[in-house]
């Protein structure tokens, strides 16, 4: 299923910008970065569950917000991209 992952840090103090670099880290683990502070990650239900309970574990729930959009498996009739950077395959082939 595709999962869509947004994130709000807050960057005041030098431990929340520790914050924001292992949220950053741990969603490339998982998916590709989509704009600053959003991540598309395909992933399985037990991978999910992973990748929920790691950011949990990292964030500061009283200054710090995380969203989680599950658009499922028909993920490609939903998304829609305007713009500059071109929308990314994610379950394509990877050539360098």
């Amino acid at each position: 299923m595709l999962v869509l992952i947004t994130y709000d840090v807050s960057t005041l103090t030098s431990e929340g910008r520790r914050r924001l670099r292992k949220v950053s880290k741990t969603c490339q683990n998982y998916g590709q970065r989509v704009q600053n502070s959003v991540f598309e990650c395909i992933v399985d239900s037990t991978q999910y569950t992973s990748l929920k309970l790691e950011l949990s574990e990292i964030i500061d729930e009283n200054k710090d917000s995380l969203r989680f959009y599950q658009l499922g498996n028909n993920y490609k009739h939903r998304v829609e991209h305007l713009g500059i950077k071109e929308s990314l395959d994610l379950e394509g082939p990877i050539i360098f």
